[in-house]
């Protein structure tokens, strides 16, 4: 069988909307999701904007199914176009098949000819006209109800999406839009795609990437955040904002990125586990400030949602850039910890395990996430609480000379609060000695580079650091959000009689080298599959020589997400 052959995506469904800026697209996906997952089905919203963070045209992309969605497919079975305005930055987006369906509005003019090339049927639906027959219609509420029946969602289901979405903006703002959803929706009873519903679930989450990072940090114990305002993050600050306050955390909005730094390592000094999240641009400025805690084993918690670069780069885009920076940004020798969540759902174990390692280890951990999973929404089974180990402190006063630094067995000692007697120390960017005492002695300086080397060498991280399955001597390797659309390719490819071995590295540094060469052992093609131009994750484990010469990089940049024949391709190559 050649491995490029295309899926059969028939189990799922994606539908794409696009409009220009206050069209209302990505309200229009986001109505679409909550409706598809009150029929029971799982699924996935991602959206795009363009290249500054201004408004602006957008698109919004949607895929549903019974069972698990976590990446887009290789094309999409609907586009829903409000309007034609700066379509084509969207075009490579949304690539599309004479299998496709285009609905949109003849008001709007003439459907593009970069998407008439492909072949898909043109539906057409006079989605302003309907709209201006309403005190405040809205058109794209028209398109909705034309694409529920495309996607074969019941009218109920689509009701149910509009009031959990539009609830907060009035009752007349909902019932203009339920008119406006049911004369699109009983405008053309063409049959649409049949999918059999699983049912309605219980138990289930609608939530984006970076609010399950927010979750996540409160699991942790996350009870003060300071932070600068940065795309595509800012998500979470919002979310944890008033979270915060209802269990008597605080969140600050600083000045910059090097005063929230500098916040958080003073907050977790006092006791208070504290976190702060950014992107590319604002982690550059943190470097400094993230060696002064690693040096002092004050325990803080940087969430990097990545986006494209360098410098500003696509700010609205997603890319697995920050790698490089992530493991070697700090100057000297500064073993940290690094993870990366492997999913929406994902990001509340992996942004929780590294708050409670970074407390319990005494060091910095930094959460690699993205664009892509960060402003992403999803239908989730609820993630089950996890209970891991916690920071190890002294609360009575020391016996006698207290050794903030001194060697344990496991490299960890014990940490006192401000105000605790007899349990001062200096904590400042010096290297120092046993007690805490500014040294420039050679002992001492390789006493505690070992210290804070072995305690995150040696700690046992169990079968976390990475999601491993399925046998065979085929393996993909990856990490972070492209962990997706490697399941899909997997999950597919095995459904067609073959057997692949997939491995997502959820914990990067530390790397388990032992571990994951054990994962490698006879196999005899290994492909890395990552969202960045220079093939970052290939690059560190050849570093770490876990890596057979015969093993190839997938490596594709952003602002394209990966698909799943792309990978196919790689592996036939």
């Amino acid at each position: 069988m050649n491995n490029s052959q295309a899926f059969d995506s028939s189990s799922s469904f994606s539908v794409a909307v696009t409009g220009s800026g206050g069209s209302g697209a990505v309200t229009t996906g986001r109505i679409l999701l909550e409706a598809a997952a009150h029929c029971g089905f799982q699924g996935i919203m991602t959206r795009s904007a363009g290249p500054q963070i201004r408004g602006g045209e957008s698109a919004a992309m949607v895929r549903f199914s019974a069972d698990p969605v976590e990446c887009m497919g290789d094309r999409y079975d609907l586009l829903v176009a409000l309007d034609w305005l700066n379509i084509e930055r969207f075009a490579d987006e949304i690539p599309l098949s004479d299998k496709s369906l285009i609905l949109c509005d003849p008001a709007a003019g003439e459907v593009p000819a970069l998407l008439r090339s492909n072949g898909a049927e043109i539906r057409e639906v006079p989605f302003k006209v309907f709209a201006s027959g309403l005190p405040e219609g809205r058109l794209n509420m028209v398109a909705l109800g034309a694409a529920a029946v495309v996607c074969g969602l019941e009218l109920g289901a689509m009701e149910v999406g509009v009031k959990r979405v539009l609830a907060r903006k009035g009752e007349q703002v909902v019932e203009t839009a339920l008119r406006a959803l049911s004369l699109g929706y009983n405008h053309d009873q063409r049959p649409g795609k049949t999918m059999p519903s699983p049912g309605k679930q219980d138990n289930v989450w609608s939530i984006t990437g970076n609010q399950a990072c927010g979750v996540g940090a409160l699991r942790g114990g996350v009870r003060f955040v300071a932070a600068y305002p940065i795309t595509p993050a800012s998500e979470i600050l919002e979310w944890l904002a008033p979270r915060l306050e209802k269990l008597g955390g605080s969140l600050l909005q600083a000045e910059d990125e090097l005063a929230s730094i500098n916040m958080i390592i003073g907050a977790s000094f006092g006791g208070v586990p504290s976190l702060t999240a950014t992107s590319g641009p604002g982690l550059s400025l943190m470097v400094e400030g993230l060696g002064l805690a690693l040096v002092s084993e004050t325990p803080v918690t940087v969430v990097n949602v990545m986006r494209g670069g360098p410098s500003t780069g696509i700010p609205t885009k997603s890319e697995q850039s920050d790698l490089n920076i992530a493991l070697y940004g700090l100057h000297g020798d500064a073993p940290h910890l690094v993870f990366a969540p492997l999913s929406i759902r994902d990001c509340v174990f992996t942004t929780q395990w590294a708050v409670q390692l970074a407390e319990h280890l005494q060091t910095i951990s930094l959460v690699l996430s993205d664009q892509s999973l960060g402003q992403s929404r999803a239908i989730i089974e609820t993630p089950p609480p996890s209970d891991l180990p916690w920071r190890r402190t002294i609360e009575e006063s020391p016996d006698g000379d207290y050794r903030r630094y001194q060697m344990t067995p496991d490299n960890i000692s014990a940490m006192t609060l401000p105000g605790t007697p007899g349990g001062m120390y200096t904590a400042d960017g010096l290297e120092h000695n046993a007690r805490g005492t500014p040294s420039s002695m050679a002992v001492d300086h390789r006493e505690q580079l070992n210290k804070r080397l072995h305690k995150l060498e040696d700690f046992e991280y169990g079968d976390d650091w990475a999601e491993i399955e399925g046998e065979g001597a085929q393996c993909i390797i990856t990490w972070g959000s492209s962990a997706g659309v490697v399941k899909e390719v997997a999950r597919q490819f095995r459904q067609q009689g073959n057997e692949i071995r997939t491995i997502a590295i959820r914990l990067l540094a530390p790397l388990q080298r032992h571990a994951l060469s054990q994962a490698l052992e006879g196999m005899k093609k290994i492909l890395v599959v990552e969202q960045n131009h220079g093939g970052q994750l290939f690059q560190y484990l050849r570093a770490q020589d876990v890596l057979p010469m015969t093993a190839s990089s997938l490596a594709q940049p952003g602002p394209l997400p990966l698909r799943p024949g792309r990978i196919l391709r790689a592996l036939d190559e």
